[in-house]
């Protein structure tokens, strides 16, 4: 159960992105094409003043279809009705009228010659697959004619539209973590151990869950304070703690900390007595505090990538849900809050410059907007290329690195 909640949460942070592109694009004027609940195949689907809404097979987020993406091309033609060309090579002249009018940039003389062949391809007998991958180039391609295609629109309206999405995942992560404050943060602990953490060192020197924590290394602890101090002031070195366990008083044999974020620690979570609740307005800034320090270590984080403590920290939604659920476990603040850092992530990493991420959409826009003109498909794609490498680069050390954890490594 505990997995499915984690999986629906990092489904709805997917879903509020699309849906930041989606009310944007509607209000600039670039009507999209598709609203998917979950991606393609759909399972159910409804067309509504020219858009497709739907509920996809695949229940991971969202998917929006944004109307003509890039410029059409003459080559674009060759890739969607080559198959039907294959199997009618009368169809030539008609699909040489569209290339024409394109590599001219006449798009009325292109949208004209468009209807020619699509009225050519209704009277060709033509086998269901290239039948499909022709009726797929016709409503790209007379996309990408429309007045409404992305590519079509002022610089401004192209980057709201791309950025919303990285900006609906930050709002959502800062009115979180404000909510949070809101309904109360740990604000004292207590010497009795409520959770140990698998394969640490509590685990593995016997420390169990309802244990209070007396002593460390045979000095007095009165407070979770004491008990925190001591650990953090170990610099490693191993600590032998004295429990109160029902009626008895049990010294375990030395554990040694481990750091974690530059904190030693040994693996266990203490019970709270107290939360200390928040109003609006401080909730809201420290939230904001909070999301400022995440980008922070976030930046630093990019910036070192390589270094061999950083690349242990990249994951992948495997590794995400793995946390989720284990936050989920340890309640509903918790995993709030994870959420809420996740959803920041995904927000910066997004932000990023590369194609087919936000960031790299958001860069072209700027470089067209510049230049005065569009760039070309093939340069899309060849940037796309590298940009796709490194995704899958990070997800092949992520995935390492997941595994790695959930088998103790």
């Amino acid at each position: 159960m505990t997995v499915f909640v984690a999986i629906l949460g990092l489904a709805f942070l997917i879903l509020i992105h699309e849906a930041g592109h989606f009310f944007t694009a509607l209000a600039v004027g670039m009507r999209p094409r598709r609203f998917f609940v979950g991606f393609p195949p759909a399972l159910v689907k409804k067309k509504r003043n020219g858009i497709e809404y739907g509920l996809g097979a695949i229940p991971l987020g969202g998917y929006v279809k944004i109307p003509g993406m890039h410029r059409p091309a003459p080559s674009d033609l060759d890739v969607h009705f080559g198959p039907a060309l294959d199997e009618a090579p009368r169809l030539l002249p008609a699909i040489e009228h569209v290339k024409r009018p394109l590599d001219t940039s006449d798009f009325e003389g292109a949208r004209a010659a468009l209807a020619e062949l699509e009225a050519a391809l209704s009277a060709t007998h033509l086998s269901a697959g290239a039948r499909r991958a022709a009726n797929r180039g016709l409503s790209e391609i007379g996309d990408g004619l429309g007045g409404d295609a992305y590519w079509r629109q002022r610089t401004w309206k192209k980057i709201a539209v791309i950025a919303a999405g990285p900006f609906t995942n930050f709002v959502f992560a800062i009115l979180l973590l404000a909510a949070v404050y809101m309904i109360g943060i740990p604000s004292e602990a207590s010497r009795r151990v409520d959770t140990v953490e698998p394969n640490t060192p509590a685990a593995s020197a016997g420390l169990h869950p309802s244990d209070t924590i007396i002593a460390v290394n045979r000095i007095p602890t009165h407070t979770f304070g004491d008990v925190r101090d001591a650990i953090r002031g170990s610099h490693g070195k191993p600590l032998a703690l004295i429990v109160e366990r029902g009626n008895n008083f049990v010294q375990l044999p030395p554990a040694k900390p481990i750091k974690r974020s530059g904190t030693y620690l040994l693996g266990f979570r203490p019970g709270i007595i107290r939360y200390k609740r928040y109003g609006p307005v401080s909730a809201l800034g420290y939230a904001g505090r909070d999301a400022w320090l995440v980008t922070k270590t976030m930046g630093h984080w990019l910036t070192h990538v390589t270094s061999k403590s950083n690349r242990k920290q990249i994951s992948t939604p495997v590794g995400i849900v793995r946390t989720s659920s284990e936050a989920v476990q340890s309640g509903y603040r918790d995993y709030f809050a994870i959420l809420a850092l996740i959803s920041l992530s995904l927000a910066l990493l997004n932000l990023l410059p590369l194609l087919p991420l936000d960031g790299g959409h958001i860069a072209f826009s700027l470089i067209e907007g510049i230049r005065g003109r569009s760039v070309g498909r093939a340069v899309y794609e060849r940037v796309s290329v590298v940009g796709i490498a490194l995704v899958l680069l990070l997800f092949f050390v992520g995935l390492s690195n997941d595994i790695g954890r959930i088998g103790g490594g």
